[in-house]
């Protein structure tokens, strides 16, 4: 009998451990359905479910919204009105070279309303590589599986006379034209958000296996049978198929910034592929890119939330560039209008990305962001101005110059093979200008900047405060690159001086960053907790901390370790309390905070995401330790509800991704990530040059927090950070760890 009981005991064990354990295939752990039970008022992340190949250039998503609503998809809704192609960043930013294919049966009514077909998602399969959805009013399954700039359709009809499909150009300007003989149709949009000079389309082709039994454009809503082609405002083309019941149509799909021909040369991408094998290597691309992070665990759901939260921190910034017939990367200039060599890429904002999204590629995927970082060289060149919002060009959105972060982060870190001079050029040049059109891109009220220390409040610059701290962290990089390229101490001096001018909006009195006006006069009345005004989409309590490069000093300000840790302490224990009069009404990101019950830490938006670990700096790294699992375990989920704010372009994942692997980089610029606390009981990390970071934390779980020891390489180690040099070498790390902190 104890022999059988210890066979089953170890059969059990051997069991569990291969479940726990067995991660072959982390592209299954992903539900890009994540963030999408969002609107407009409360955010659980913005996001959509796009299916698409890391950094792609096009992604694919199902329609929900109406044809130009930022919220495209959201999960609540019953109907669909098609299968977009999307390069929407955000729904705030929207979308710009859209077009969308919907299958038909039995009407001829195409209009995106009359169109719509309700839909479940008991029926609807949702991975970064394949999309699948059953359309019950028509009977029919559509299957979608992308590459970067193609990708493969497979719809499966009933059996009828009356099988379309719907190519939807979208309004502003667009043109569809039917060739039968080919079996092809091809067309442009132009429907856009912004961003683009006056030459902007986006061209697409299409390409089918079957007949068309039916021909016929719409211009403007009339359908014209027999009709194949019409130039208009809003332009559409349907084609028809005579179908058995399970018959399956296959369309190839490509398109293109530059040109209809080459559209046709990205086509090639899934020419003489069938859809199967297109799915196929989709999923093993995706496996590679999130397999370079590779988690063991016991809890599937917290395997689900980190690999849903690493897709997401892989997708965006997208490509922007194309293959030439020479094999050569193009692109078409969303500055210029022109057709120019080299690479480039876009949706991102740097407000938000800079924190720990760029530091991940340059950790994990530092190939990727040297050929961003080349990209950027040609943004620089071709409009005079390096990007701090792009969708695709020059956005009027956030605040700060924080290219410089990305431009120094990546250098420091070892990134080569692109034209550093050309970025050092473009970052003392957007230090002391700003775009003339765009007043987001370079620096607003530098004038005032550099000659005060600061960005007065009463002078009509609206986030005051919030700009002139992000200008000091900004010089902060620009004098780290300098020393790294060995530039003049004559040449460094103005950013070195302003590095500190973060001390000219601290307010003593209150031991918070407070609004100054010109004549030196803090700003009255002043309301810690009003949102906006002379900061960004957070208030004094949030903003005070964005001293990313010296904590210390932040901490002299404030009278010393003890009262910096009680005013962390304080963003903890104060109730909720908001003020929404400079918007006029609550805001989501404040709704978000308010339902967190977190007190008036928001999470959900990005200024404080980095307070967190402070206490790192003061000497209670036990509070880091417990309020990054308090954040991980309560505000992510792998559900469609799983942010607490908005997702923005990775960087709220990015934050997940690091904050699992126990340290994160408080600094960019800087060489050191602060010590958080490890999520799981084991992560290989595979660089790229060769060398495996071995992370481990036996009794690591809900309750065991606290980390009482750390050794690397089997040896005692006693900071609070890891130097990446460190992390470069693939170190064995090893965290001890307890429910009790250690103090």
């Amino acid at each position: 009998m104890k022999k059988a009981l210890s066979l089953i005991l170890l059969l059990l064990s051997l069991t569990f451990n291969s479940y726990a354990f067995d991660v072959k295939n982390p592209v299954d752990y992903v539900n890009t359905l994540v963030g999408s039970a969002s609107k407009s008022e409360l955010s659980t992340g913005n996001t959509y479910p796009a299916t698409a190949l890391p950094w792609g250039m096009n992604f694919w998503t199902p329609q929900t919204g109406k044809m130009g609503d930022g919220w495209t998809y959201t999960y609540e809704a019953d109907k669909i009105r098609g299968l977009k192609q999307t390069h929407q960043p955000s729904p705030w930013i929207n979308d710009y070279g859209q077009f969308s294919i919907m299958p038909v049966v039995g009407k001829k009514v195409f209009d995106e309303e009359g169109r719509a077909s309700w839909f479940s998602h008991k029926a609807e399969t949702a991975t970064p590589y394949y999309y699948k959805t059953y359309l019950a009013d028509y009977d029919v399954t559509t299957e979608i599986s992308p590459t970067s700039r193609a990708a493969a359709v497979r719809i499966t009809y009933p059996q009828t006379e009356e099988a379309y499909l719907v190519v939807d150009a979208f309004d502003k300007g667009s043109s569809v034209t039917i060739i039968p003989d080919k079996r092809t149709i091809i067309g442009y949009t132009t429907k856009n958000s912004g961003g683009v000079p006056a030459n902007f389309k986006n061209y697409f082709i299409l390409r089918f296996d079957h007949d068309f039994s039916f021909v016929g454009s719409i211009e403007d809503g009339k359908l014209s049978e027999g009709k194949t082609s019409t130039t208009c405002n809003h332009a559409m083309a349907v084609v028809g198929f005579h179908t058995k019941r399970g018959e399956q149509v296959n369309v190839q799909i490509a398109s293109s910034f530059i040109s209809d021909e080459q559209a046709q040369r990205n086509l090639k991408e899934v020419e003489g592929k069938s859809f199967d094998i297109v799915k196929a290597e989709g999923k093993k691309e995706w496996n590679n890119i999130l397999g370079r992070i590779e988690v063991e665990d016991d809890n599937i759901d917290h395997l689900r939330t980190f690999y849903s939260c690493l897709y997401r921190s892989v997708l965006f910034p997208r490509s922007f560039y194309e293959i030439d017939e020479q094999g050569q990367p193009i692109h078409y200039s969303p500055y210029n209008g022109k057709v120019l060599p080299g690479y480039l890429f876009t949706d991102t904002g740097f407000w938000d990305t800079f924190r720990s999204l760029f530091p991940l590629l340059n950790l994990v995927y530092p190939s990727m962001n040297e050929k961003m970082q080349a990209g950027l060289v040609n943004a620089y060149k071709e409009s005079g101005f390096l990007p701090e919002w792009a969708s695709p060009g020059h956005r009027d959105c956030m605040v700060g110059n924080n290219s410089a972060s990305v431009v120094a982060d990546a250098y420091i870190k070892g990134l080569r093979g692109y034209d550093i001079e050309t970025l050092w050029k473009a970052l003392v040049h957007d230090a002391n200008a700003v775009h003339p059109t765009v007043s987001s891109t370079g620096r607003k009220g530098f004038e005032f900047y550099n000659r005060l220390g600061y960005v007065p409040y009463n002078v009509g610059i609206n986030e005051s405060v919030a700009r002139t701290l992000e200008y000091a962290y900004d010089d902060w990089c620009i004098y780290q690159l300098g020393l790294k390229l060995g530039k003049s101490a004559k040449e460094l001096k103005p950013f070195k001086l302003r590095a500190m001018n973060y001390q000219k909006v601290f307010d003593k009195e209150t031991g918070l960053m407070h609004g100054r006006n010109e004549d030196g006069s803090f700003q009255s009345p002043f309301n810690p907790f009003k949102w906006g005004d002379a900061f960004t989409e957070g208030n004094s309590w949030h903003y005070t901390w964005s001293v990313f490069h010296d904590p210390a000093g932040l901490a002299k300000l404030m009278g010393g370790y003890d009262k910096f840790n009680a005013m962390l302490d304080s963003v903890f224990q104060l109730p909720p309390i908001f003020d929404d009069s400079y918007y006029g009404f609550t805001i989501h990101e404040i709704r978000e905070m308010q339902i967190m019950n977190m007190g008036n830490y928001a999470h959900g938006n990005q200024p404080i995401q980095h307070m967190i670990y402070l206490y790192d700096y003061s000497g209670q790294p036990w509070k880091t330790q417990y309020w990054v699992r308090e954040v991980m375990d309560r505000l992510y989920t792998a559900q469609p509800d799983g942010y607490c704010g908005d997702e923005d372009n990775g960087q709220t994942s990015a934050w997940y991704v690091f904050s699992a692997l126990g340290f994160y980089p408080v600094c960019p610029g800087s060489t050191q990530y602060m010590i958080g606390t490890p999520y799981f009981q084991k992560v290989r990390v595979h660089l790229e040059n060769g060398k495996i970071i071995t992370i481990n934390a036996e009794k690591n779980d809900a309750e065991n927090c606290f980390i009482q020891r750390i050794t690397i390489n089997g040896k005692p180690y006693p900071h609070h950070y890891f130097e990446h040099e460190l992390l470069l070498s693939g170190p064995n790390i090893d965290f001890t760890m307890d429910n009790k902190p250690i103090k």
